[in-house]
């Protein structure tokens, strides 16, 4: 899992995400085709899957590689707040030197180093030393022997006559037990603790992907609409340019039958012309003067 985006002071680059968990990549590493994961975020995904899960091609463990050097400087260049700043850390460093102030923050919880279990800031664990019954029962005494009996612990003169090692054992495994607890459960912790965050991001990130979904339906409502209106006018232009199309083929038969009888009138003319010469006129031709 990478970096909380939202412990970045600045917008983070898209190119520096991981593409699988969508934080800001840690200890990247780079497929062939050229998309970055966290190294623990790949290596989980590639024990069930053999293709990259951006664009499912091939991809295998031994195809993976560094990121690019200057992708590395601007990950390292980048603004980042100390982990503990949502209980009141104000520390921001550059990514590549954030780890040093986190290993020693004050406000960083901390498990007591004498073995009581207890879990405090790293600020209040000097207070607590002072009270701690676990504080001095691990460190050198004089006289002190491994046992002959076959436990192999360590005893003083003082304790071995009323060592007991069933008892001791039973102790020393009860402790290593604490321990381990303790340790899970830290572990539990700052899982949980990633999650939420992971959780949150997630649930961030779908809201904003609801609402382009909607923005782009609205849009499409828009776009589909605006297609039949253009539709619906492509239709009334067709039907305009056939009715202008009958229009002209009537007005151009028009014209054809007006050509057709302007060259027949001058022959029905002269023959008009012809018959009234060759036909004599009443009365022998001659014409009466009135």
């Amino acid at each position: 899992m990478g970096y909380d985006i939202e412990r970045f002071v600045d917008v983070v680059n898209e190119g520096l995400l991981c593409c699988i968990c969508r934080d800001v990549l840690e200890e990247p590493l780079q497929a062939p085709c050229e998309h970055a994961f966290c190294s623990t975020c790949i290596t989980a995904w590639l024990v069930t899957e053999c293709t990259c899960p951006e664009d499912r091609q091939p991809l295998q463990a031994s195809g993976l590689r560094p990121l690019f050097r200057y992708m590395r400087n601007d990950l390292a260049r980048l603004q980042i707040r100390c982990k503990n700043h949502l209980i009141g850390c104000q520390h921001v460093s550059q990514l590549e030197y954030v780890s040093v102030h986190e290993a020693v923050c004050p406000l960083e919880e901390v498990r007591c180093p004498h073995g009581c279990g207890v879990r405090l800031p790293r600020a209040d664990m000097a207070d607590h030393a002072e009270s701690c019954g676990m504080v001095g029962r691990g460190e050198n005494r004089e006289g002190e022997r491994q046992c002959t009996k076959g436990c192999g612990l360590t005893l003083t003169s003082l304790d071995e006559k009323e060592h007991n090692c069933i008892e001791e054992l039973r102790s020393a495994v009860e402790m290593l037990r604490s321990e381990m607890v303790c340790k899970l459960e830290d572990q539990r912790h700052e899982t949980e603790l990633r999650l939420d965050m992971q959780r949150g991001h997630m649930i961030q990130r779908e809201a904003a992907l609801k609402g382009q979904i909607d923005e782009l339906k609205a849009e499409l409502a828009r776009i589909s609409q605006k297609v039949k209106l253009l539709m619906d006018m492509e239709q009334q232009r067709r039907q305009d340019v056939d009715r202008m199309q009958e229009e002209r083929l009537e007005l151009l038969d028009l014209l054809r039958n007006i050509q057709q009888e302007q060259e027949a009138a001058p022959q029905r003319c002269h023959h008009c012309a012809t018959r009234a010469r060759a036909s004599p006129s009443p009365g022998g031709g001659r014409v009466t003067t009135l």
